[in-house]
């Protein structure tokens, strides 16, 4: 069923390749432990490195590998197909959305602390953004950043935050101005810093691999010289960050829902009932036929926007479309794929009974389906 994005080049084919077997040595056989212990090891990210992947998409000046989001899009594909764990997949790519605003508005000095023992695998980030009062509404957090003299005391809570249990510096949204969009700026808050402390690790219904916390912040001195960009210009950072988040969601969604489609079809084949096996009954032909097409649609419409992306158009609104459109098709397959397999697709051992967990997220996260169709309907002039 897999098929190229129409961006794909031998470079990617060979990323690809390299991703595939990475997954499949050191993931795969680990992926449903690694579920049941809520997180991987913290090697991992080391490995990740080594190999070429982790920096992905990141300046060789900085240590990565060059590229860009397409790069990092087939990686993460590949890493969770062949690794048939999503959350550790969430968990390696989480320096994805905490890194880009230090990439683009960072000084040389905060690129050199932070993104470049990142891409090497030494550090963890985390992007703070969600509070236990603002969620979908960014322009509405109450984490608060008072400046005195060369810090910012740094007062609040955060909640929802990948790889928040153990990430060594988290990019956070703080409250810096006055109220809604122009006062708000993002700030680098070290693990160590006095008053920064993980209040509760999350259990959630999927994603289990990836470790999600709350965070609080008690009079945290923050020095000025970990401010990212400009004062009060945050929001905006912020939103240029999503266009790439939501495309990585949707990428994600169709990498889940071929997996999903897959075991199925493996399953499908072998498993018998009535004396032939469940591909001889037509009910179950015309599942898997629907399942394939909507991946293709979901793949198709995915491509097309990150083409559009990485060819420098304004795609807000497609990726928005993208997004819906993917994880609809991400949420139907998998449900799908735990009906073909019966009782087993209830078992947590299975595959596809992770895969309906962790797809159920993706609705969501990185903006709800509602947030999306305002973003839509904003840009159709409705």
């Amino acid at each position: 069923m897999l098929s190229e994005y129409c961006f794909e080049t031998d470079v990617h084919r060979e990323l690809r390749e390299q991703a595939r077997r990475f997954a499949a040595a050191e993931i795969a056989p680990h992926a449903h432990q690694w579920d049941e212990e809520e997180e991987f090891p913290r090697e991992l990210y080391q490995r990740f490195a080594e190999v070429g992947l982790l920096g992905l998409g990141y300046p060789e000046e900085l240590g990565g590998g060059g590229g860009d989001l397409g790069h990092g899009y087939v990686a993460a594909e590949e890493i969770v197909l062949a690794g048939k764990s999503v959350g550790t997949c969430v968990g390696l790519g989480g320096h994805s959305i905490a890194l880009p605003p230090i990439v683009k508005l960072g000084t040389e000095e905060q690129k050199r602390r932070f993104v470049v023992p990142a891409v090497a695998g030494e550090k963890i980030s985390a992007l703070a953004i969600t509070e236990p009062g603002a969620g979908s509404d960014v322009a509405g957090i109450s984490t608060r950043a008072v400046r005195g003299g060369q810090h910012y005391v740094v007062n609040g809570a955060k909640t929802f935050i990948t790889s928040g249990c153990r990430a060594d510096f988290v990019v956070t949204a703080v409250r810096t101005g006055g109220e809604r969009h122009g006062g708000i700026s993002l700030l680098v808050i070290e693990r160590d810093t006095p008053g920064f402390s993980v209040s509760k690790k999350l259990h959630k219904t999927g994603w289990w691999a990836s470790d999600t916390a709350e965070l609080a912040f008690e009079d945290c001195r923050v020095p000025v010289a970990n401010l990212i960009g400009e004062e009060h210009a945050g929001f905006r950072a912020i939103m240029i960050n999503f266009v790439a988040e939501r495309l990585m969601i949707a990428a994600q969604c169709v990498a889940i829902a071929e997996l999903a489609y897959r075991e199925s079809k493996s399953w499908a084949r072998e498993r018998q009932a009535f004396g032939k096996p469940l591909t001889g009954f037509q009910v179950i032909r015309h599942k898997l036929a629907d399942m394939a097409t909507r991946l293709a649609a979901g793949r198709a419409l995915t491509g097309e926007c990150l083409s559009r992306h990485l060819a420098g158009e304004d795609v807000m609104a497609v990726a928005a479309m993208a997004k819906n459109c993917a994880t609809d098709m991400c949420s139907w397959v998998c449900d799908q794929a735990v009906q073909i397999h019966g009782g087993q697709g209830y078992m947590r051992e299975t595959v596809v009974e992770r895969l309906y967990r962790d797809a159920r997220l993706y609705p969501i996260g990185g903006g709800t389906r509602e947030i999306m169709n305002e973003i839509i309907a904003k840009a159709e002039r409705y």
